[in-house]
This record gives C-alpha cells, sequence and structure tokens, in this order.
C-alpha cells in the first residue's frame, strides 16, 4: 500500500478525512466537517500547507504524549497526528506528512 487520503463518514454523520502512511498507520486526521465538500477541501488544505515546517506545531498532552497539529495560513488547525510515546516518532510523523501530503492519492469511502 502507498500513502493515501481516505474520506469517509463517521458514525456521528460528519466526514472526515485521515492521512495514512504506506505502512497503513494513520498519520493525520481531521476535525469532522457537516459537509462532504469541507472534507474534500481540508485534504487539498494539506496538501498546499503540508511541506512548510512553519505550518508544524509541536505538541506535549497532558499525559506526556507527544503529537503535532498541521496548520492553514490562518491558524486554523487542518488535521492533527496521532500520539508517539517520543519526540523522535513525533518529528517521523511530521516528515512523512512533509513527504506524503502533497502528492497522495484521495480515496471516497462514503
Amino acid at each position: 500500500m502507498s500513502a493515501r487520503y481516505e474520506l469517509f463518514q463517521g458514525t456521528d454523520d460528519q466526514y472526515y478525512f485521515r492521512l495514512k502512511a504506506a505502512n497503513g498507520e494513520i498519520i493525520l486526521q481531521s476535525e469532522g466537517y457537516q459537509a462532504k465538500q469541507g472534507a474534500e477541501t481540508g485534504i487539498s488544505s494539506v496538501r498546499v500547507n503540508s511541506p512548510l515546517d512553519e505550518r508544524y506545531e509541536s505538541k506535549t498532552s497532558i499525559s506526556f504524549k507527544y503529537y503535532f497539529v498541521l496548520k492553514a495560513s490562518n491558524e486554523k488547525v487542518i488535521g492533527v497526528s496521532q500520539m508517539y510515546t517520543t519526540t523522535q516518532g513525533r518529528d517521523k510523523g511530521i516528515a512523512s506528512v512533509k513527504a506524503n501530503g502533497p502528492d497522495a492519492p484521495a480515496y471516497d469511502l462514503t
């Protein structure tokens, strides 16, 4: 499997997207959108913003897990990573989104 976006509808009837790495791990997940077009626009925004270092914000959860958020130029969060046990894992996740985000194909699972 190669890296890919998956567009899907959640049990709450909202639309989401996730970016999966070639190994099948989810490396970025979106918020919920009322309309499918919102999730499609989110994928487009990841494609544009993912190569840019300044769009990533490294974070630490209250349980001392590490994650990152990808933001658009307007500072709105586009997607959030999974939790990592190390900062090195988080950094590899960022590198994977940078590498795969611009060109990964999108699959509509709705």
